[in-house]
């Protein structure tokens, strides 16, 4: 397999150059203004001029990914309130490697900004939406259909990865004591409603304005058909469990797919940081898992007045 180039500044310039041929923005006598969107995102991702960013696929997975994500977010748009990416140009930048050329959604990150209450029905109205949109049509797509995590298997995990971070004084072991055995069987995910899930809410994937609107989504590659909770999970991760929980209420979620969207980031949020402790991560370990920790733990109204034992009953 030939080994793709690394990206650099001359390269991504006369790319740009070759996608948009009339394009001026930025640009000077060198060429467009270029420069990398930052350290967490490689050499991979760079910013255009003011208005519009490059993403290099580094190899052909990464670019089979990237090609039907420029087909789903023309599928998700007319369903969410937020804006989605759009592309100016596409095109392979080296041998079945696919660049694609966005605009540049304006805004800053979720963990740059807070959401408001306000920006909490926009998350409201992208759930609502990600569940409008037909699921045939994704899968046709290619988007795969992944069935639902065990959460009994992921408790047990998290289990033991909370006593390694007892040890290491990073956290209270005995709060994973709240989600037995048999209320982890009974926030089983429900298989027969999937939905179109985003999979990868993050903060970095939230486009957030200084008042606290959520004003758009990235990151659309790593969509799936699936469980609804990995969203709520990825959002209680991003914003905070009990914000992640009002917007989830908002959009009709009812208490199951919550409180099981609430123990998958629990769960994920302790394993992460025990990886990464236990040298899963070379150098200063990033900030920003003892962070995801800290929302994923935090208190919500609807735990407190629901008995996990009728959950059964749930919508």
């Amino acid at each position: 397999m030939t080994q793709a180039p690394t990206p650099t500044a001359d390269i991504v310039r006369r790319l740009v150059r070759t996608l948009l041929k009339d394009e001026r923005d930025g640009e000077t006598a060198d060429g467009p203004k270029v420069r990398p969107v930052g350290e967490d995102a490689g050499p991979a991702t760079w910013w255009v001029g003011t208005r519009q960013v490059l993403r290099l696929a580094l190899d052909r997975e990464t670019s089979i990914r990237r090609r039907r994500e420029l087909r789903l977010r023309d599928l998700v748009r007319p369903h969410v309130p937020v804006a989605v990416p759009s592309s100016v140009a596409h095109g392979e930048w080296a041998p079945g490697l696919i660049c694609t050329l966005d605009t540049r959604l304006a805004g800053g990150s979720a963990e740059e900004h807070r959401v408001s209450a306000v920006g909490e029905t926009d998350l409201a109205g992208l759930l609502t939406g990600l569940r409008e949109v037909p699921v045939r049509q994704a899968e046709t797509l290619g988007v795969p259909r992944v069935p639902p995590r065990s959460l009994e298997s992921l408790r047990r995990a998290a289990a033991e990865a909370a006593e390694r971070l007892a040890d290491a004084d990073e956290f209270a072991a005995h709060r994973m004591r709240q989600l037995t055995p048999s209320a982890a069987v009974q926030l089983t995910g429900q298989s027969g409603s999937p939905v179109l899930v985003h999979h990868d809410l993050t903060g970095a994937h939230l486009v957030v304005s200084a008042d606290g609107r959520v004003r758009g989504v990235l990151g659309w590659a790593g969509a799936v058909v699936g469980d609804p909770a990995e969203d709520i999970a990825g959002l209680a991760l991003a914003v905070g469990s009990p914000a992640a929980v009002r917007a989830a209420t908002l959009a009709g979620y009812g208490a199951r797919p919550c409180l099981r969207g609430l123990w998958l980031a629990r769960c994920d949020a302790i394993l992460h940081l025990a990886e990464a402790l236990g040298g899963g991560v070379t150098g200063p370990l990033p900030p920003l898992l003892r962070v995801r920790l800290r929302r994923a733990w935090e208190a919500i109204l609807l735990e407190r007045v629901t008995d996990l034992r009728s959950v059964d009953d749930m919508p």
